[in-house]
């Protein structure tokens, strides 16, 4: 580990170009503009919430907010642009009228079950220029970060 100090005293030298968040950008750029053009209908985020309430049944809104990745004020926009697109359906829980369960719809389930085998070729055309011990390895080391 080199010390502080004597990095201080090194010329600096930063190039954009190897920097990890730069690479992580061009990277999610390129999944994101696959997603778009394959299944131009929804969001990724969109299309997170969906994934994650077919394999859960219904979730309080809070933490499929959380199970997704997302803060709460996020988290209500897209369950209510899902709403507005009849996927999704909202109803007060049993034991706490403070809190939302959303589902599916009926609708919902099947647009989901479809764009999941969508969502499975845009996941290989993003690692379509690595090995299947490459993509394995790739994302071990994104699931350590």
């Amino acid at each position: 580990m080199v010390e502080p100090a004597k990095i201080a005293a090194q010329p600096l030298r930063y190039q954009l170009e190897e920097q990890v968040g730069f690479k992580l950008r061009l990277a999610n750029q390129r999944h994101l503009e696959i997603f778009n053009r394959r299944m131009p209908d929804i969001t990724p985020t969109q299309f997170a919430v969906l994934a994650k309430l077919l394999d859960e049944g219904h979730l309080s809104q809070n933490h499929l907010g959380r199970l997704v990745g997302m803060d709460a004020a996020t988290t209500k926009g897209v369950v209510d642009r899902l709403r507005k697109k009849g996927l999704v359906q909202s109803t007060a829980s049993e034991t706490d009228m403070r809190r939302l369960e959303i589902s599916l719809t009926e609708e919902g389930r099947s647009f989901t079950a479809d764009a999941i085998h969508t969502a499975l070729e845009i996941s290989a055309e993003t690692v379509s220029n690595l090995t299947p011990r490459e993509v394995e390895r790739l994302l071990t080391l994104l699931d350590k970060l």
